[in-house]
């Protein structure tokens, strides 16, 4: 008689719904597509996975990060996964069958790491000098209560754009926080499939020692979303629950999360800033962080420069006190693209224009920061490949090892 076939398992990857903050550098970063989403879950597709790794370490929760031995021919559908609240269990595997355990071996698996790492337009390491971050302390099940001591309009009342400024106290909670860091808010009420709502990740905008210095405090910068991409009327959960909060009201709060997204701390660093809309707020940290540092008489000889983009001067979150930093501290670079009886201007355009500065800058000991709408990069990246090539130097070669040496950072959204 034939002797029966071999039960093959393999080693599923799989995400954990509870920990997941929906931020979407998984599916971005994934280089074969294995990764997709709906309105509440990110799943991994087995037939496609090949178990790269490149998704791991980017994420910023680690909630990429986990795996199932399962029977290969009954491997968790993509169905399945969508409808999970939580992940299952690691099943025991029967101990009366010949078992093959299907997976890549650990050298294969480095490999991809290091391809995929290579082909990243972003670090997926922080900065050398960066101070260690603390992430993950506090999650779907264990979230902290912040009290709202603030939340203040930024933009003209007659714009279209409403963005908030949104000040958190946290009282006495260890909740430390670092430039460039993020935190997750978690909306009251149930969404359309009566299920509590999943948190939302802001990027926060105050400096590590608090938005007013020394206060166990943190801000948000918010924009109210009305519309989805294709400018169609849609209320945004998490933005419009946070633009309408008052002064007192309390809010669920989960993290810090990223590892990566930070500031170097070393005084020679320089930092170049590129950001658009509420994609301001870790810029304005380290901002923030190094105006403070310079009032101490502690900030070095590192540089600053700034491209920020809006609609209008109106629209840009924190217009005023930015006009207010001396062009000493800081050199900035504002780019408006529907000023009435002006030609439209990107951040694309201003890096253009201040091409010899900002390729001086690209020779020293710099620090690249995007952060911004999905799409900006492209078009940042084709700027500085103009200006280098302008400045007689090799781009795409700089942008590589900037990337490997933790210097070149983006977030979009």
């Amino acid at each position: 008689m034939n002797a029966p076939e071999p039960i093959v398992f393999i080693r599923q990857h799989l995400i954990d719904p509870e920990v997941c903050i929906r931020c979407n550098t998984c599916e971005e970063t994934c280089p074969v597509d294995a990764i997709t989403h709906d309105s509440r879950n990110y799943v991994v597709d087995v037939d496609i996975c090949n178990g790269c790794m490149a998704c791991i370490s980017p994420c910023p929760t680690g909630s990429i990060d986990h795996w199932r031995t399962v029977p290969k021919n009954t491997a968790y559908s993509l169905e399945e996964q969508f409808g999970w609240d939580e992940l299952p269990v690691q099943q025991e595997m029967p101990d009366d069958a010949e078992i093959t355990i299907a997976q890549q071996e650990v050298v294969e698996g480095m490999v991809g790491m290091q391809i995929n790492a290579a082909m990243s337009s972003s670090s997926a390491i922080a900065p050398w000098s960066a101070a260690h971050p603390y992430v993950n302390l506090y999650l779907l099940k264990n979230p902290v209560m912040a009290t709202v001591a603030g939340n203040y309009r930024l933009t003209a009342p007659d714009t279209q754009s409403d963005i908030h400024h949104i000040v958190l106290d946290l009282g006495t909670q260890f909740f430390p926080i670092l430039e460039g860091q993020s935190i997750g808010v978690i909306p009251p009420g149930t969404d359309a499939s009566g299920k509590p709502h999943y948190l939302r990740m802001y990027s926060v905008a105050s400096p590590r020692d608090g938005e007013r210095d020394g206060y166990n405090n943190l801000s948000l910068t918010v924009k109210r979303v009305v519309e989805d991409h294709e400018g169609r009327p849609v209320r945004g959960v998490g933005s419009n629950y946070l633009c309408d909060l008052q002064k007192g009201d309390s809010v669920q709060v989960t993290g810090p999360f990223g590892a990566n997204y930070l500031m170097p701390n070393h005084p020679a660093a320089n930092l170049l800033m590129i950001c658009t809309g509420t994609g301001s707020a870790p810029m304005r940290a380290m901002t923030e962080h190094r105006r403070r540092l310079a009032a101490k008489g502690r900030s070095g000889d590192g540089k600053l420069m700034l491209f920020f983009g809006a609609r209008k001067p109106e629209e840009l979150p924190y217009f005023g006190p930015l006009l207010r930093l001396p062009p000493a501290f800081i050199d900035m670079h504002l780019a408006f693209s529907r000023v009435e009886n002006q030609p439209r201007a990107y951040v694309q355009d201003k890096i253009r224009e201040a091409g010899k500065a900002v390729t001086a800058l690209l020779k020293g000991d710099t620090f690249i920061y995007i952060c911004g709408l999905k799409g900006m990069e492209a078009g940042v990246m084709e700027a500085m490949r103009d200006i280098c090539v302008a400045a007689g130097m090799d781009w795409p070669s700089l942008h590589a090892s900037m990337v490997k040496e933790g210097r070149f950072h983006v977030e979009t959204y």
